[in-house]
């Protein structure tokens, strides 16, 4: 199985054409985010029963030992393997080396997390906590498994096995979801299905990529992967600490079912950046990195991307915000209400958010992963800080919090990557215009069909139906009087998407 150093060597363009090269990444594009959507189809579907058969409480306890695990994974070694994927060639020691890194970090960390799950369970004061989180480090002894093999596939933009991988691995953990939901297993469910998932992935990848290699444990001359990836591990930490602080400082001030109540909110309003924004910037990555030095071509293409992007991610998240109330009640019953409010504010910040993280493959590409660290430095300053202030009245506080620290640190992130790639914040703002307003004239004209709906007494289902379809006709319709030139440019994507496909 160790074929790396045929299969893995001299994937640069080489003599490789643009437009050849262009198809690929289309391919890689389609391939990646389609497998996505359909693994998040069969995720959702699984979600949808479950938690129906959840309390609050269950994901309020399961989000406080999130905050630990995902501490703990930003040194699963994951920046180190990137820099694989960044460097011009590769070869089967460094290969060995990266993997022996993984190996030897994720251990460390599974019995990190193992012993010191009772001091996590003092500081929320959920005993519960201690028995979650030694089960769930489970999943650091996956990791090596999977990143490896995801990190060089990536490299050669082949992301059709890893999506179907990734496919088998949805319906494991799906699978595993409803089964324990169902069996009574309350907040464990939460647990078991993630390492289910986790497992299939590691197996799966490491079989399809042929890439079972003996691990090195000679870490001489890998100063480049740790450089690299230790920049990208900063960033990572600083990312967490920006992510991670609302649910840390609401843990210990409200109680789990609270707590569940927003968790859960702002895991809906983040399901558009959190599931399919990932795997547009892994397509991104290896493809910048292809054309880090044509300036020109990385200025069109970055440009290109926020454009598309805000077409798709505008509408959803003020469509998002104006149809919470009736998406709750339809989705998730009566007993989840409460995260309306929540969902209202998180989903208007994170149009923000959406367009932040769009720049850390451009700056990782150009070999400058310290202006990621820096931008995220900034998210690590900015967020915590907000979130500590908004605490002071209550969850509702945090969620406004969201709403001033992402459009600021969007500003902070533009200001530091756009210059690199000779783009003007102006040029980034013009970007987002012609999904964003639409979507906001959109978001306005549903807003007011809800409170016409209200007081008529339209169940739930029927309220949702009757304002998604005035969301597409609005924005449609819109789109096409204010922005057709946005309209065309989809068209001659898919067009020319057809087109390389019939040839």
């Amino acid at each position: 199985m160790v074929s790396e150093s045929a299969e893995f060597k001299g994937s640069g363009l080489g003599g490789e054409s643009a437009d050849a090269f262009g198809s690929r990444v289309r391919s890689a594009v389609i391939w990646r985010s389609g497998s996505q959507i359909l693994a998040q189809i069969i995720t959702w579907s699984s979600t949808l029963l479950v938690i129906r058969l959840l309390d609050p409480a269950d994901y309020g306890l399961f989000a406080m030992t999130q905050v630990v695990l995902a501490f703990l994974a930003f040194l699963n070694g994951w920046g180190f393997a990137s820099a694989l994927v960044q460097s011009d060639s590769v070869d089967p020691f460094r290969i060995r080396q990266a993997f022996g890194l993984l190996l030897l970090l994720n251990a460390l960390l599974a019995a990190v997390q193992y012993f010191g799950a009772p001091i996590a369970a003092a500081y929320y004061g959920q005993p519960m906590v201690a028995e979650l989180l030694r089960v769930q480090a489970l999943i650091f002894l996956a990791t090596p498994f999977i990143a490896l093999p995801e990190v060089m596939m990536s490299r050669k933009l082949d992301f059709r096995r890893q999506a179907i991988v990734n496919l088998v691995a949805a319906l494991a953990g799906a699978g595993t979801a409803l089964g324990c939901a169902l069996a009574g297993f309350g907040v464990w469910t939460l647990v078991y299905a993630p390492i289910a998932m986790f497992w299939t992935r590691a197996i799966g990848l490491t079989f399809v990529a042929r890439l079972l290699v003996w691990p090195s444990f000679n870490f001489k001359g890998c100063g480049q992967i740790i450089g690299f990836g230790s920049a990208v591990l900063f960033s990572q930490l600083f990312w967490l600490v920006q992510s991670q602080s609302d649910v840390f400082i609401a843990g210990r001030r409200f109680e789990p079912h609270a707590l569940g109540l927003y968790a859960e909110a702002l895991f809906l309003a983040q399901i558009f950046m959190a599931k399919f924004v990932p795997p547009l910037n892994e397509v991104a990555f290896p493809a910048y990195s292809r054309i880090k030095d044509n300036p020109t071509a990385m200025r069109w293409s970055f440009l290109k991307t926020v454009r598309l992007l805000m077409l798709v991610a505008a509408p959803f998240y003020c469509g998002l915000a104006v149809v919470a109330a009736p998406m709750v009640e339809t989705l998730f019953g009566v007993k989840w209400l409460g995260m309306v409010p929540y969902i209202q504010l998180l989903s208007l910040a994170l149009i923000a958010m959406t367009v932040q993280i769009l720049f850390a493959p451009v700056n990782n590409a150009l070999g400058k992963p310290h202006v990621s660290m820096l931008t995220s430095l900034g998210g690590a300053i900015i967020f915590p800080a907000a979130f500590l202030i908004g605490a002071q009245w209550g969850l509702m506080g945090i969620a406004w919090a969201w709403l001033i620290a992402a459009p600021l640190l969007l500003f902070v992130a533009a200001r530091m990557t756009a210059p690199l790639i000779g783009v003007s914040l102006w040029d980034v703002g013009r970007a987002m215009l012609p999904g964003l307003v639409p979507a906001l004239l959109m978001a306005i004209g549903v807003g007011f069909a809800a409170q016409l709906l209200a007081p008529l007494g339209t169940a739930a289902p029927i309220r949702l139906a009757l304002l998604v379809a005035l969301g597409v006709a609005l924005y449609g319709g819109l789109l096409w009087l204010l922005e057709r030139e946005a309209i065309a440019e989809v068209m001659r994507l898919v067009l020319r998407r057809e087109v390389s496909d019939s040839v």
